[in-house]
């Protein structure tokens, strides 16, 4: 099927929903991954998920763990001079830090008009559970570069995608890679019009979500060949926690690599810190270090997160 393709209203439809459901809840695959296997595009496989949903075909259920828990949540706020906070049991799990964080963007009132979100596994959870309508003609842009150099890691897009779909918006790509090779070509790429257009555009947003990056082998920068094995491990030895938007960052939230960071297409760290709602959602305890330096730096100011996490925070506040 093609973009203008209407998806069938027959029996066959329902046998959509069925393998699309079957494919995203029990396979784990990504809207790309099933648009790709299906022939279909990611806005039939994005409706058929909403009709499955709203017909009962698929049926999701919110279990009472992932209550919040409101003393952690301020004690956040106090040690870090935080906006807000969101805590749930480590026990409920990560979908349920994704589902909670899809429920506060959700649940802002007035309703963004412009997003800035970055891509991640973490993320991807987030868009997943976003409801629809969440926002209404929302722009969402993307905040770092998404081209991969690694051919077999795709759908970094899928996460603005998925946000604007829900939003009944448009989406704004960036399409660089996160990390280039040469500070020359990224000082050329920064000058490019479009890619300065989308950085403006991003630098505008009221309200920016993003991930953290733990490093290691199976870190997202190295999966999608952003950074070398070598250089992750190279980057650990000299003291680095992981990443935001791509930006390597010590215990303190400073950068770490100036040679790397001087590689980096997105938002700096500074326009996180500075704006209106900086949103970082966190889950696990790889990420421990690397939230703990985020809260220290101030390059957020809500955090969504897990029990365990916020208490790992809170127990090295100095």
């Amino acid at each position: 099927m093609n973009d203008t393709t209407p998806l069938p209203n027959d029996a066959s439809r329902e046998h959509l929903m069925v393998q699309v459901a079957r494919m995203t809840y029990q396979q784990d695959k990504s809207q790309t991954e099933i648009a790709l296997e299906t022939g279909l595009n990611r806005w039939q496989v994005a409706r058929l998920l909403a009709d499955a949903r709203d017909t009962g075909v698929v049926r999701i259920e919110i279990v009472p763990r992932n209550h919040r828990l409101p003393d952690l949540e301020s004690r956040l706020l106090r040690a870090f001079g935080l906006r807000d906070a969101v805590v749930v049991p480590t026990d409920a799990g990560g979908d349920a830090v994704a589902l909670v964080a899809g429920a506060y963007l959700a649940g802002l009132r007035p309703r963004p008009d412009v997003v800035g979100v970055s891509w991640g596994r973490t993320m991807a959870e987030v868009a997943h559970w976003l409801p629809e309508g969440w926002a209404q003609g929302v722009t969402v842009v993307q905040i770092n570069g998404t081209v991969a150099p690694k051919p077999q890691a795709r759908g970094h897009n899928d996460v603005a995608e998925t946000f604007a779909v829900k939003g009944n918006g448009r989406f704004v790509p960036l399409p660089v890679p996160a990390i280039v090779g040469a500070r020359e070509t990224r000082d050329i790429l920064m000058r490019d019009r479009i890619v300065s257009d989308v950085i403006n555009i991003a630098k505008g947003a009221k309200l920016l979500c993003f991930s953290f990056g733990a490093l290691g082998e199976d870190s997202a920068l190295v999966h999608s060949g952003n950074l070398l094995a070598s250089e992750v491990e190279a980057l650990l030895k000299a003291g680095a926690v992981g990443d935001i938007l791509g930006h390597i960052i010590d215990a303190e939230g400073r950068i770490i690599a100036p040679d790397i960071d001087a590689r980096t297409i997105g938002l700096d760290l500074g326009t996180l810190a500075q704006a209106e709602r900086s949103v970082g959602v966190a889950y696990g305890a790889q990420k421990h270090a690397v939230t703990r330096a985020a809260l220290r730096a101030g390059l957020v100011n809500t955090l969504v997160t897990d029990e365990d996490t916020a208490i790992f925070a809170l127990e090295q506040t100095t």
